[in-house]
């Protein structure tokens, strides 16, 4: 008998089986953290330039670079943002 295959999401945190509003939080983390890590790979800055520039400590940019989703708050993540001269804006969907 042939294993029917589930279709992914747009979300991989719910296809791993997190609570709707809890993926769409780490969705959000996530996004915003590769957005950084392009960012800072774009400017070809050290982790001790980009450090400086988002005003926090080196081993937090070495955090964000090697992906530690766990270590960054949404919060934090939309103030380093705005620490670059950027915007967040949110897309609210029924």
């Amino acid at each position: 008998m042939k294993k029917q295959s589930k279709k992914a999401s747009d979300n991989i945190f719910l296809d791993l089986g997190f609570e709707p509003a809890e993926a769409a939080v780490l969705q959000m983390r996530a996004n915003l953290m590769n957005d950084l890590r392009l960012y800072i790979e774009a400017e070809r800055l050290t982790q001790s330039e980009a450090a400086k520039g988002l005003g926090i400590a080196q081993s937090r940019v070495s955090g964000l670079m090697r992906g530690k989703w766990e270590k960054f708050s949404l919060e934090m993540l939309i103030m380093l943002e705005a620490r670059l001269g950027r915007t967040v804006k949110m897309e609210l969907v029924a």
